[in-house]
């Protein structure tokens, strides 16, 4: 009874732990602090709690990241509107790509590869990871997808900021263990790693 009891409560938080994807509730797009205050607040956090986020405050996370706020822009800009960043979250159990059209999250890789991203006194902590991508056979040009990254990352620490989490940008991780991991071609280079979670 109680093993039915946990399962039906896992289906009705969104997240079930047979499911191949995850799909997210739709995001808030009002609220938070007025952005002079979360830009008061915006700062770098390396000592997290470790604690899942909701499955509201993901979501709303991930489309602040890089969701769609108009039919085909999002909620950052890209060079020529090429949109070369794809966004991949790795939590304890797995990495999943973020489909920001249909609003979720689907499985890439089962498994746990934090060791991949160094620092593990972060990436073990941290609620999840987030791995910025770029496509560089649909990148104006390499620079571009550094810059781009670099909007996301922002857009990320003024969410944080603003919502009671911290956030920190990291580029030491093992470069070619997380790309072998993910199993990227040569076309694809990752840019930047974000942990986001609670802090401590």
């Amino acid at each position: 009874m109680k093993k039915l009891l946990f399962t039906v409560c896992l289906l009705l938080s969104g997240i079930s732990l047979f499911a191949q994807d995850i799909k997210l509730v739709s995001p808030t797009k009002t609220g938070g602090k007025p952005l002079m205050e979360a830009l008061d607040g915006r700062q770098s956090h390396r000592d997290f709690i470790k604690k899942d986020l909701p499955t509201k405050t993901l979501s709303d996370l991930l489309w602040a990241a890089y969701g769609f706020n108009r039919e085909d822009k999002r909620t950052v800009p890209s060079s020529q509107n090429r949109q070369e960043i794809d966004v991949y979250v790795m939590f304890d159990h797995g990495i999943y790509f973020y489909h920001a059209k249909d609003n979720v999250l689907k499985l890439h890789a089962k498994g746990d590869f934090r060791d991949a991203l160094n620092q593990p006194n972060i990436s073990n902590n941290a609620a999840l990871s987030l791995i910025y991508v770029i496509n560089l056979d649909k990148a104006s040009n390499r620079e571009a997808g550094f810059i781009d990254t670099g909007f996301i990352a922002q857009n990320v620490y003024l969410y944080t900021a603003s919502n009671g989490l911290g956030a920190v940008v990291r580029a030491s991780f093992k470069r070619p263990d997380l790309h072998n991991a993910m199993k990227l071609s040569d076309k694809q280079e990752i840019s930047l790693v974000q942990a986001v979670g609670y802090v401590k």
